[in-house]
């Protein structure tokens, strides 16, 4: 047994693994394992809407564990005795994902030589994962909304209506709310995903569970090639505490299986140059950011009231063009001081 072990560690390890729908489904606990406030408030939010059946939406950085959240909602819903099935929309094509999804008929188009059912029909009864939903095209997202609002789509090639009775759990790491200001994600489609967000917390926010989660994984890498180590040098743990992780979890991984391998004798230690980079990414401050943000909403607002020729109201409007309410966008325009007049004078 590692010596950075504490009796509060191990009686929540042994709680996780004692519950069936923490069972490990892939194999990976470690993004849950832990006892800071921040990844306490997840686990209370997951119990909170996992027997429920409602819509839920995963933010998060890439490495944060959002598909062991997605399997753990599955595991505790009343859903779990069916099946799971997961899509990375951001791996499958523009032009095939509508068939990935919601399948395709018979002579649909050149090549579909039979009917093929698509990832909804075989998540019926159970859960699907929509990992990296903010990469989906705008005609799939026009689809998709009328799964979430009438649990029903068409086969690709086809007119009849499918009803599924399915579970839609989504997840991202991008800001969907300044993909809609930029129009390539549907408002009406966000709001239907976003009934019950759950945002990960980075692993630099969680600090305090660095300690346990790098014993957790060192035991388990530590296993597998026949090693045994009796504890973790005190610097490599102050190491891996002050590091930002902009990896997060899946960058840890692989620092401590490395770790493992390389290190001699029972105490695992750590290389500082592993995890120091000049190509280490540098923090925005958040003033910067805001004005950048900022400065890009205003550009495209102003686009749009040059096309519709300072309308912002109707079809032709700017509003419409941004894809966004009306009072929304009266609203933006307040706030960012910008004159709908001018353009009206100058294309007048």
């Amino acid at each position: 047994m590692l010596s950075v072990r504490t009796n509060e560690m191990d009686a929540i390890i042994e709680d996780l693994a004692s519950r069936d729908s923490l069972s490990r489904p892939s194999g990976n606990l470690e993004e849950i394992v832990g006892a800071s406030p921040a990844l306490k408030t997840v686990m209370q939010q997951v119990n909170r809407v996992a027997p429920t059946d409602s819509t839920v939406l995963i933010l998060g950085e890439t490495g944060t564990g959002k598909e062991l959240i997605a399997r753990a909602l599955h595991a505790r819903s009343r859903r779990s005795a069916g099946p799971f099935i997961k899509v990375n929309c951001a791996a499958i094509p523009a032009s095939l994902i509508a068939t990935e999804l919601f399948g395709h008929e018979k002579g649909a188009f050149t090549g579909a030589m039979q009917r093929r059912l698509g990832r909804f029909e075989a998540a019926d009864g159970g859960t699907i994962f929509l990992d990296e939903v903010g990469e989906l095209p705008l005609e799939t997202q026009i689809a998709l909304l009328r799964v979430l609002q009438e649990r029903e789509f068409e086969r690709v090639g086809s007119s009849h209506p499918v009803s599924v009775d399915v579970r839609i759990v989504a997840a991202t790491n991008r800001d969907l709310k300044a993909a809609i200001t930029a129009g390539t994600f549907r408002q009406d489609v966000f709001y239907r995903l976003n009934v019950f967000p759950i945002r990960l917390p980075a692993l630099r926010e969680r600090a305090g569970d660095i300690p346990l989660l790098t014993e957790y994984l060192v035991e388990r890498y530590a296993r597998k090639i026949g090693k045994r180590f009796r504890r973790i040098a005190h610097d490599a743990l102050q190491l891996l505490q002050a590091y930002p992780w902009p990896g997060n979890i899946r960058e840890l991984q692989n620092v401590v299986e490395r770790a493992v391998i390389l290190s001699e004798g029972d105490t695992l230690t750590v290389d500082a140059t592993w995890i120091q980079s000049d190509a280490s990414p540098v923090p925005i401050p958040m003033d910067r950011l805001s004005a950048t943000l900022a400065a890009t909403e205003r550009e495209l607002i102003e686009a749009a009231l040059a096309e519709s020729r300072g309308r912002v109201s109707g079809p032709l409007g700017a509003a419409a063009k941004l894809g966004i309410p009306r009072q929304t966008l009266d609203s933006k325009i307040a706030n960012l001081q910008i004159s709908k007049h001018q353009y009206r004078v100058q294309t007048t």
